[in-house]
């Protein structure tokens, strides 16, 4: 992965306070453009609650959260969107009796002034066509574009909700757990497409398989009791004492 000097993604002294628990503590991260970031640690190192930070659908207590050097500190999920940044989420959320097809034609319509009007002509929805075909073969699902989504395996599923990320044309990408409750088949699927869709883009991803996170990651946060413990590329950090004791030393002999 070929990265830049410029930050994508900062955060600064960034707390999150649940009624004195201090889900988030002082964490000082930087995203470089065009790297792959993942956050590791053990449940409850406050993985999930920096990704609703980072994303809007919580405001933080304290610190601040910049895209690009543009403050979005405390702004709305639609409001961090427009500045380039999309999530996947660790549970499926998807319309069952929907096709692939329709998923990312309404995801591409809801960029547009079109919104969600969905009693405008098929033609002039049918304008997307060529880029909806497009993503669904960036993430192979065309074979099964008209097939109703639930009718489609899991990690199906979780190639679909990556088309919808990308519909969004994000500049930095959130993918919480991206391999969660899949076999290994699926998962080195899930890691080679993953690569794919990360190119010119700046991912970050939480996952638990260490075999993810060192196949992907060109640097690694480790999170423990929601501060960061240590940082740094992936072999440097499953190396250091503090992390074996932590987390990753159990993981690793997996």
């Amino acid at each position: 992965m070929t990265t830049s000097g410029r930050v994508a993604l900062r955060t600064r002294a960034l707390t999150k306070v649940f009624r004195g628990f201090r889900a988030v503590d002082s964490v000082d991260l930087e995203v470089r453009e065009g790297s792959v970031h993942a956050l590791v640690g053990p449940n409850g190192a406050g993985k999930t609650t920096l990704f609703n930070l980072l994303t809007g659908f919580l405001a933080p207590t304290s610190g601040a959260i910049t895209v690009f050097d543009e403050d979005v500190t405390g702004q709305q999920p639609e409001q961090v969107a427009r500045r380039g940044v999309a999530r996947s989420f660790q549970i499926t959320s998807l319309f069952e009796t929907l096709t692939s097809r329709e998923h990312v034609e309404l995801a591409l319509q809801g960029r547009t002034s079109q919104g969600f009007r969905f009693w405008r002509s098929e033609k002039l929805l049918g304008r997307n066509r060529a880029r909806v075909d497009e993503l669904l073969a960036q993430v192979g699902l065309t074979p099964l574009a008209e097939k109703p989504v639930g009718l489609l395996a899991y990690g199906q599923k979780r190639a679909l909700e990556l088309a919808l990320v990308l519909a969004l044309d994000p500049r930095v990408m959130l993918l919480d757990e991206p391999t969660a409750g899949m076999g290994l088949e699926d998962v080195d699927r899930t890691i080679e497409l993953v690569r794919r869709i990360a190119a010119g883009r700046t991912v970050v991803f939480v996952d638990h398989n260490m075999h993810v996170v060192g196949s992907l990651a060109d640097r690694v946060t480790v999170l423990q009791q929601g501060r960061v413990l240590a940082e740094g590329p992936y072999d440097e950090v499953r190396n250091d004492e503090r992390v074996i004791t932590a987390y990753l030393g159990e993981a690793d002999h997996a």
